[in-house]
């Protein structure tokens, strides 16, 4: 049974893995517009991306019942949660820099959800966008370390949380 269950966490984490790379080519797209229209896509590709990295912890935070109760925090406390290496239950998924560079998305996100009444400031979007192309050079990897240690229970070799993330 809890080979199937990983078997079903690694194909829901490979599915959500191919949703946030078609977000990331969108990104890359539109990254050089210059119209106003252009960079509200943008910014709206922006938005989902971090929108598709936080379904992505969810799948990891509701496989292990790592729930979060207080739902004033919730999308920064589940970004920070999979940073930290749970001793015995899971590897952390993030490293720091990852984990700074989706802080980063998740507070563009904010801002892009809530200022019905801003515009949008170029330097700004572009400083995001370097974010979101770094976080794109490293993410994979740690996805693939992340779903390397985790075993079945019972088997040789448990989840290994020893490295405390991948750096």
């Amino acid at each position: 049974m809890e080979e199937e269950r990983l078997s079903l966490l690694r194909a829901s984490i490979e599915a959500q893995s191919k949703e946030i790379e078609r977000i990331f080519a969108k990104v890359e797209e539109r990254r050089h517009g210059k119209s106003a229209a252009e960079l509200e896509s943008l910014a709206y590709q922006l938005h989902n991306l971090y929108c598709a990295f936080e379904d992505l912890f969810r799948i990891v935070a509701d496989f292990f019942e790592n729930r979060i109760y207080d739902r004033t925090r919730y999308h920064w406390e589940l970004l920070r949660r999979m940073k930290l290496p749970i001793e015995g239950v899971r590897p952390a998924l993030l490293s720091e820099e990852s984990y700074r560079l989706l802080d980063s998305l998740r507070a563009f996100r904010h801002f892009f959800r809530h200022a019905y009444s801003y515009e949008l400031d170029p330097r700004k979007v572009a400083l995001v966008v370097e974010d979101a192309l770094e976080l794109r050079k490293v993410y994979q990897q740690e996805i693939e370390r992340f779903l390397a240690q985790l075993q079945p229970k019972g088997q040789e070799g448990k989840i290994s949380t020893s490295q405390g993330g991948f750096t």
